[in-house]
């Protein structure tokens, strides 16, 4: 056969749908998985792109069948499957040869693996894949790091790939070696407040006022139309409307409220904390999904922990839960884009988050109109860097935070839980505080463990009389 042009190795649900994305560019591609049914079966699924996909028997074959320099990417499991891999292929490459992680790795695993890979004489490019199977079939944001000449030499086949908003490409090179997963960790951390905090509202309107799944679905369409007018926006109303071949209720009821993670969620918050840095809002999504998992537990509890002081009779609307997820979202990517920052600082990545959120604005499971907005402030001087205080976001937050009180409060009083809601309600009141509380936390430290504080009228590290009172 001819050279290929492309290796592969993985193809799961978003190898496979990628296969077919590259292939349908014009690019032929060797490919070789573990379990090698799977590559004839994607090779028969192919339709008219099955030339273009060929099947190597072993990753020696798959490396000879290439055109050099090689490119060669990877879509497995983060963690150890991704090191056998580079292991497997280290003997039969060339220097200038170039691998591509496009799983959802660890950032600091794609750190070690850059700096090892580039001193053997090879490039790595770390870059995050979004969009679910849909996009990586037809188009998917893209974010890069590692080797900034690998990039620049591949960059026509990943722009030809990604996902296109105006004919704007949805990929960009963010920095060196881990800077493409950490923006996908936190992107995906977004995600995560995003979907709870929608979750929320919908359990709102199912368990505070009784809407049917069918209800709560048109009320969902009817946001996608406005400001919320988002990829999850959108899917959630189509979830809600659709019903239970099997059965004919409706598809959401019969489906055990338990929810899985792979575990980017969990890492923003890490990293977020490690950084100093709040991540309160993604942490509530992260606990909530680690909450529903106890399942049998909370079937236990539910006749026993009687939610005394309850008031049934709370009423709000549709326009308040509508400012709820506006207020909500905003924050989300305000903490999100903040952890960007830090990280940004620490690594010496240098990323431009107007580019970030561009980037984001299609092929991406958090694609929004409100993405758009958020470029735009970045572009502006703002003040300490902090989105929510662009002019934009201040007036947006100023419209609609009361509808967020209201629906945290009503939560509240029906007994219903809105933890991701409710954090970022408790996160914007603490930053709209030039005083808050922590004067009375800094005097208990000093005074079980004369840890010093700052006051405001000296400087310099001062103790308390506490214990000389004490005598």
């Amino acid at each position: 056969m001819e050279r290929a042009d492309i290796g592969l190795i993985g193809v799961g649900t978003m190898g496979s749908a990628l296969a077919l994305n590259i292939a349908d560019k014009g690019y032929d591609l060797a490919i070789w998985n573990l379990k090698m049914l799977s590559v004839d079966a994607l090779i028969e699924s192919a339709g008219n792109l099955a030339p273009r996909l060929h099947k190597c028997d072993n990753i020696a074959n798959l490396v000879n069948a290439l055109t050099t320099p090689r490119v060669i990417i990877l879509l497995v499991p983060a963690g150890q499957a991704v090191d056998d891999s580079i292991d497997g292929l280290l003997p039969h490459l060339s220097h200038g040869d170039t691998i591509i992680d496009g799983g959802n790795s660890d950032f600091r695993d794609t750190i070690e693996r850059t700096n090892r890979l580039e001193k053997l004489g090879f490039s790595y490019l770390g870059v995050g894949v979004s969009g679910g199977e849909e996009g990586a079939r037809w188009g998917p944001s893209l974010m890069a790091g590692g080797t900034r000449g690998s990039y620049e030499s591949l960059e026509p086949i990943l722009t030809s790939i990604a996902a296109k908003y105006n004919d704007d490409p949805c990929v960009a090179y963010l920095g060196p070696d881990g800077a493409g997963h950490f923006v996908k960790t936190v992107h995906n951390g977004i995600e995560y407040a995003d979907m709870q905090m929608i979750a929320e509202v919908y359990g709102l309107m199912r368990d505070g006022v009784g809407r049917s799944a069918d209800e709560s679905a048109l009320f969902f369409q009817n946001l996608n139309r406005g400001v919320l007018q988002s990829y999850l926006i959108e899917i959630t109303g189509e979830v809600l409307a659709a019903k239970d071949p099997d059965t004919g209720k409706e598809m959401v009821d019969v489906i055990v409220d338990r929810a899985g993670q792979k575990g980017t969620g969990r890492w923003t918050v890490i990293e977020a904390i490690r950084m100093g840095q709040s991540a309160s809002i993604i942490e509530a999504a992260v606990g909530a999904r680690v909450l529903s998992s106890e399942k049998s537990t909370r079937e236990i509890a539910a006749p026993l922990l009687v939610p005394a002081g309850v008031d049934n009779q709370v009423n709000f609307s549709e326009e308040d839960l509508e400012s709820a997820l506006i207020v909500g979202r905003v924050l989300a990517y305000a903490q999100g884009f903040r952890i960007l920052n830090s990280a940004s600082d620490e690594f010496k990545w240098e990323l431009e988050f107007a580019r970030i959120a561009e980037i984001w604005r299609a092929g991406c499971i958090i694609r929004s109109a409100m993405l758009d907005e958020i470029a735009d402030a970045f572009r502006t001087d703002l003040p300490e860097g902090r989105l929510i205080l662009s002019g934009h976001f201040v007036e947006v937050l100023t419209q609609n935070v009361a509808g967020l009180r209201r629906i945290v409060s009503s939560a509240v009083l029906l007994g219903l839980p809105v933890p991701a809601l409710a954090a970022a309600l408790s996160w914007f009141d603490t930053l709209r505080q030039a005083r808050g509380t922590t004067d009375l936390i800094q005097a208990q430290r000093d005074f079980f463990g004369a840890h010093s504080f700052m006051r405001v009228d000296v400087e310099g590290n001062h103790h308390g009389p506490w214990h000389n009172l004490k005598n």
